[in-house]
């Protein structure tokens, strides 16, 4: 694992602990098994193409793969992934001076003739070794004409030759030299297995860590080990002086500017009560020990995330890098809390990251932030607003963590209760009234009316509700005034109308219409004119449906604006040019009768 470091500088953690062999790395294990396979049957590949974030080991795993290329020692002289023990050829490989591993940076090697040299000395064999590796690291940012250069190479390489290429950024790598590669793409490190990585180096380098400690490293690391390693190493020289205290989790807190995670869960817990001086307490409390507003909101949305999981992934409690804090009370969050709520509350953090991360005031972004939050967590989603408009009486929101409230009583006793039930105007009035809460605090609840006495008619009423349709026209504007707008495009493409009155309806439907098209416009007729309509299918044609006549008049436009004198000169000017569209201004519609001429801002047409 470590390298000997006796008598020599000092060398950070990164370059200290990186990976000698296939055994070494982490979170890679896809990419092991499939290279140990190929290599015991033989079948190993001209190039490889490994991508994934920075940090993750690219450069790293295209070493060890020349060193398992060339790997030669006393007994074995063949391509094995079994490194454990160092070859003829493995120590000037990974000290990286090794005259047939030739590296290359993409970035400063960009052109032509970077790609022409490689080529001419890829025709000379190996000095020592079996292969000649050429590890080309950042491939992505090479130019288009050095990637035609290297095509014919890549795709017929020299027997002895191996190319390994190396890039976070598999999208700008042409997709002719993505199909000559085998693919591997380095996986994030998850934060527990990280975690684990991070305590076994402490341990080689006899150092004191906290085991939250280092879950904030590898939170923070964001999958990359090399980030990770680099804030250890950090870490470990801002601890270095607290009385032999070694790298706690304060620390931490202080060097990475993070926030404590349980305070985070607190701040939600205000948040989802509709506690908003509590929240805002919190923040500001949490801004003033170093930590910023954005990784605060980053954090909070990782808490809403966790709960969310742990409503349908109970499992998730078990990653090493959660806090017990993490784990209980999410737990109890997510039995309490809404998939609806949470979806809401991440929505609105989303969006107010954004602000924050560009606002001159973050502090105070995000506290508006958190107040749009605490309102909205007391607010009914879609289907309970519709629910309690439909229900008798209503009954008042409260926060989704709140507990059940209690019968409010008036603040003058039972007198002004049972005056409140004589009828007065106010009462009878369609305007909700306000009333003070039985606390004593300033907060006013909205009350809803008590409903009028119906006054009961002796005689029978007649429906009212009966709507007349005289024409079929009539028919799509009750249903473009209805809103329903794929009931409307049904109809315009599948009906050909043969006959309209009232009640009545007989058509021609195209082949293609859905089955239950009949029913569910019957449905909607007789929910909106209060009867029953008949709908019937009738064997004659009918007229065109309304997408057909829509196609129709629009190609007549469009042979319209073809024979336009002017449109015909402005073709001529441009050739290749094609009318794909016509507009007609609704104005000029108006008019009795159209302009002697049209100029070309008159004519609507588009031009490409």
């Amino acid at each position: 694992m470590s390298e000997e470091t006796t008598n020599q500088p000092y060398r950070v953690l990164a370059r200290k602990y990186r990976p000698q062999n296939f055994d070494d790395l982490i979170g890679q294990e896809p990419m092991v098994q499939t290279l140990s396979n190929a290599f015991k049957t033989g079948r190993i590949a001209q190039a490889y193409m490994l991508t994934g974030v920075r940090g993750v080991g690219k450069t790293t795993t295209a070493r060890i793969l020349a060193r398992a290329l060339n790997y030669k020692k006393e007994g074995v002289d063949q391509p094995t992934i079994d490194l454990a023990q160092e070859g003829e050829h493995c120590r000037a490989i990974i000290e990286g001076r090794h005259m047939d591993i030739i590296e290359m940076d993409a970035a400063s090697n960009t052109g032509i003739d970077d790609m022409r040299d490689l080529i001419e000395s890829a025709q000379y064999r190996p000095a020592t070794a079996r292969y000649k590796v050429y590890i080309i690291d950042e491939v992505h940012m090479l130019s288009k004409s050095a990637f035609n250069g290297l095509l014919k190479t890549l795709e017929e390489p020299p027997e002895h030759v191996k190319f390994i290429f190396a890039t976070t950024e598999i999208r700008k790598v042409p997709v002719t030299v993505l199909s000559r590669c085998q693919r591997f793409d380095l996986r994030r490190i998850e934060a527990g297995t990280l975690t684990d990585h991070l305590g076994k180096i402490c341990g080689e380098e006899n150092v004191k860590a906290e085991t939250d400690a280092l879950a904030m490293v590898a939170r923070a690391a964001d999958g990359s080990v090399r980030d990770a390693l680099s804030m250890l190493d950090q870490a470990i020289a801002h601890g270095a002086g607290d009385s032999g205290n070694g790298i706690t989790a304060e620390t931490m807190r202080d060097m990475l500017g993070l926030s404590d995670r349980a305070r985070i869960v607190d701040l939600f817990e205000y948040i989802m009560k509709g506690d908003i001086a509590a929240a805002l307490g919190e923040l500001k409390s949490q801004y003033d020990t170093g930590a910023e507003p954005e990784l605060v909101l980053t954090d909070l949305a990782d808490f809403i995330h966790l709960v969310t999981r742990l409503k349908y992934v109970p499992d998730t409690a078990n990653d090493g890098s959660l806090t017990e804090i993490e784990k209980t009370r999410g737990k109890e969050f997510s039995e309490k809390l809404s998939v609806r709520i949470l979806g809401r509350a991440w929505q609105l953090l989303l969006k107010g990251l954004g602000e924050v991360s560009t606002s001159e005031r973050p502090l105070a972004a995000a506290e508006m932030v958190l107040v749009r939050m605490a309102h909205a967590s007391s607010l009914p989603t879609p289907d309970e607003l519709l629910k309690e408009m439909q229900a008798e009486g209503g009954n008042e929101r409260t926060s989704p963590l709140a507990e059940k409230p209690s019968t409010v009583t008036s603040a003058q006793g039972a007198d002004a209760t049972s005056s409140s039930t004589m009828p007065t105007p106010a009462a009878s009035s369609s305007q909700p009234t306000m009333s003070a809460e039985a606390s004593g605090n300033n907060v006013l609840a909205m009350k809803k009316p008590e409903p009028a006495p119906v006054v009961q008619e002796t005689q029978t009423e007649t429906p009212t509700n009966f709507k007349t349709l005289n024409s079929f026209d009539e028919l799509i504007f009750l249903v473009e005034d209805k809103r329903d707008l794929a009931l409307k495009t049904m109809i315009k493409r599948h009906v050909r109308l043969v006959s309209f009155i009232d009640g009545h309806m007989e058509m021609n439907l195209v082949e293609n219409a859905p089955r239950d098209f009949l029913g569910t416009l019957g449905k909607r007729l007789e929910e909106w004119t209060g009867k029953r309509w008949v709908l019937s299918i009738s064997k004659e044609l009918g007229h065109p449906t309304l997408a057909e006549q829509e196609a129709s008049e629009n190609e007549a436009r469009m042979d319209d604006a073809k024979a336009d004198p002017a449109v015909e000169a402005i073709m001529a000017q441009f050739p290749g040019a094609r009318i794909i569209d016509i507009r007609v201004r609704e104005e000029e519609e108006a008019l009795p009768e159209a302009p002697a001429e049209k100029d070309e801002d008159e004519l609507g047409g588009f031009f490409e």
